[in-house]
Parts: structure tokens; C-alpha cells; sequence
């Protein structure tokens, strides 16, 4: 696929493509099992599945930048694998 009309590059096009399928599947999960239990996790208020997709993201990110700022020009396979953890974690006991 060509994204230069938008001077995207591959990994940019891959980013939001996966923000958009989370969405996708979130938007699914609702539908079929409204409501999403809300729950009370360690920050001691009550979340539901978006916001913990949306800490999850947000805290992904952060996790990104910190990983460019240290580490710089190492993989960022290892930051992803990272947020991935970090992701499993946020809906886990958030």
C-alpha cells in the first residue's frame, strides 16, 4: 500500500491500524456483553474496558517515549513487548 500522499511511513500506518482494530474488537466485545463489569482495580476507582484501553494506550505511549530517550536507536520491538506486558497487566488489576 502507498501512504505518501499522507507522508506516512509503514510503522505509522501499522500504529493506527491497530489502535483502529482495538477499537474494532472493543466495540464487538461491547456489543455482544454490555456494560463491561465495571470494576474497582488497584487505583482504588471504577474502571471499565475502555478506560483501561485507554490507560493502556496512553501508558504505551509514555512507555515509548521513555524507551527513545534511554535507549535511543535500540529496538523498539522491546518497548512494544513491554507495553504488551504492561497492557495484559492494566486490564488485569486495573
Amino acid at each position: 500500500m502507498n501512504f505518501n500522499w499522507m507522508a506516512w511511513t509503514a510503522p505509522t500506518a501499522t500504529f493506527f491500524g491497530i489502535i483502529f482494530c482495538l477499537l474494532v474488537i472493543m466495540t464487538v466485545w461491547e456489543l455482544k456483553c454490555p456494560g463491561g463489569a465495571p470494576r474497582i482495580g488497584i487505583l482504588h476507582f471504577e474502571t471499565t474496558r475502555g478506560d483501561r484501553l485507554f490507560v493502556s494506550l496512553l501508558g504505551s505511549a509514555f512507555i515509548h517515549i521513555f524507551w527513545l530517550a534511554l535507549f535511543g536507536g535500540l529496538s523498539l520491538w522491546w518497548a512494544f513487548a513491554l507495553s504488551c506486558i504492561y497492557a495484559l497487566a492494566v486490564f488485569r488489576w486495573v
